[in-house]
């Protein structure tokens, strides 16, 4: 019976925050998606809680297993923060089945380079994008028009590297061919720039 109970609860959790999630989406401002849609796994869990604690249905639960309950839909929110909204808003593979769908279905393989950058940049306002992230997230503050890091974003650049360099696949598959160049994506870039800030 207490499975049953739970599950229903889980139910009635993820009806919430779906309908949270639009409510905010639909009517409200979101700064970032993935922080925006976690506040809305956070107020659907907090909804439901309350419910939990509150309504005698649930009097066979303790304390702990109510805690671990919305600590379960708070995993379940941010999973699905970062599994929906989150991939179809940055995802470049989604990008591409949309534009290969808008252009009827096809697009010549020699032309997808072209396309990235000239409409994906402008039409997704990918930079604007990028940069509002990182402004809210605290790793970035712009100066004078000069983007500098902060120190969250020196430390955030350094483990990146870091795992960029050691922990990601040395022979992954690219375009028919087992390569290692996402390791060090630097390795042949140009090295005189002259876009520096002073």
């Amino acid at each position: 019976m207490k499975y049953l109970k739970a599950l229903l609860a889980t139910f009635a959790f993820v009806i919430v925050l779906l309908g949270v999630y639009a409510l905010h989406v639909r009517y409200g401002k979101v700064n970032v998606v993935l922080y925006s849609a976690i506040l809305d796994a956070g107020i659907a869990a907090a909804v439901v809680g309350i419910g939990v604690f509150a309504l005698k249905a649930f009097g066979d639960f303790n304390r702990f297993e109510k805690v671990q309950l919305i600590c379960l839909w708070m995993l379940g929110g941010y999973a699905f923060a970062i599994s929906v909204p989150t991939v179809i808003d940055r995802s470049l593979s989604f990008y591409i089945l949309e534009k290969i769908q808008q252009r009827g279905g096809g697009i010549h393989a020699d032309h997808l380079h072209d396309v990235l950058a000239k409409e994906y940049m402008i039409e997704h306002r990918l930079v604007d994008v990028r940069l509002t992230e990182q402004l809210q997230s605290g790793t970035i503050v712009i100066d004078e028009r000069c983007v500098r890091l902060t120190g969250r974003g020196h430390n955030l650049a350094r483990f990146s590297r870091f795992f960029r360099g050691n922990l990601l696949p040395r022979q992954r598959l690219l375009m028919g061919e087992y390569s290692d160049d996402l390791t060090d994506p630097f390795r042949n870039s140009v090295s005189e720039v002259n876009y520096r800030c002073g």
